[in-house]
């Protein structure tokens, strides 16, 4: 598995933004910044002069292939050519490629989206925002078809919690020990039993963002921007709920945020709500197992141990009816 990238990747990391700078024509003396290093490192690029910069992804080795990220791009320039969501246009380099490798590592070059990320002083309101966008985004990969070769990720219960992980194992998650194993695994039996039961039908199962926590979002007046399709895949629609409340699905308010986003989406019929809190527990059992294969990371670190005690805490609350009721 690809690790994601920490702080002694930078120096080398910077030698290939310049380089990827380089292939996009860019002038040699454009400043450079690296504004983000989680699973990518993302630079700004500003020419001398420039009003705006370009946003540099630079992705790790092994991880996505070319056809994976075209196939990422081929639907971002769907949502923009529909004007179901603004998101940021993809800059092709000289030669027309959209996907450079550059040292073993594929880059793309993006266009500079205004804004920042919505203030969290009023967190209902933001998750109403984040439905909102969901329900166009579902509604679009409803009614789009995918061009010849489009490869996307499976966001499903083998490819998390099952046989073929995409993140890692969720057993080998920071300070599981055998009474979390056992807890943890009565939960996994409970997520993949009502799974099964909710199926995948095209009305509930297609393609997602599978990231769309506030952290991707750009609110620039009345304008929101929608960022980094990096894990955009096929799983279930609700997943986009789940996934955003990562790393917060221990809060008080989560039933109040739950109940924003769904207003922002338009409502759910009852057997869509019931699935939610399985959703969210499937997401953080994967969050888990991420946490566990990048151990290295800040990120790791900074929530390593204190995460998987909260996620037996939840699982606890799961199996005993207990969470997140709506």
């Amino acid at each position: 598995m690809a690790q994601a990238y920490d702080e002694s990747d930078v120096p080398r990391l910077a030698e290939v933004a310049r380089a990827a700078s380089a292939r996009w024509d860019l002038a040699p003396d454009s400043a450079i910044e690296l504004i983000n290093l989680s699973e990518n490192a993302t630079y700004a690029i500003r020419e001398p002069g420039a009003e705006h910069p370009v946003i540099l992804r630079v992705g790790r080795p092994d991880y996505s292939t070319t056809a994976e990220i075209a196939s990422e791009l081929a639907w971002v320039d769907a949502l923009r050519a529909a004007r179901t969501v603004r998101t940021a246009p993809v800059i092709a380099a000289p030669g027309g490629e959209r996907v450079l490798e550059v040292a073993s590592r594929p880059c793309v070059m993006f266009g500079f989206c205004p804004g920042g990320e919505p203030a969290d002083d009023d967190l209902p309101s933001a998750f109403e925002r984040l439905g909102a966008i969901a329900v166009r985004l579902h509604e679009h990969a409803r009614g789009w078809t995918p061009p010849p070769g489009f490869r996307r990720r499976i966001w499903d219960e083998q490819t998390t919690i099952g046989a073929t992980p995409i993140w890692g194992r969720w057993e080998d998650g920071m300070g599981v020990g055998d009474a979390e194993r056992a807890l943890l695994g009565r939960l996994r039996a409970a997520l993949l039993a009502r799974l099964a039961g909710y199926g995948k039908g095209p009305d509930r199962y297609g393609l997602v963002h599978a990231d769309m926590r506030l952290a991707n979002l750009l609110v620039d007046g009345d304008e929101t921007y929608v960022i980094d399709f990096d894990d955009c895949g096929y799983s279930w629609f609700l997943y986009d709920l789940a996934a955003a409340l990562t790393f917060i699905e221990d809060r008080d308010d989560v039933p109040e945020l739950v109940d924003a986003w769904v207003r922002g989406y338009g409502g759910l019929p009852a057997a869509e709500r019931e699935i939610v809190p399985t959703l969210v527990m499937l997401r953080r059992l994967l969050v888990l197992a991420w946490i566990g294969s990048h151990a290295s990371t800040p990120l790791a670190q900074e929530e390593g141990l204190p995460y998987t005690r909260t996620t037996c805490e939840l699982a606890e609350r799961y199996l005993a009816g207990a969470f997140l009721t709506l």
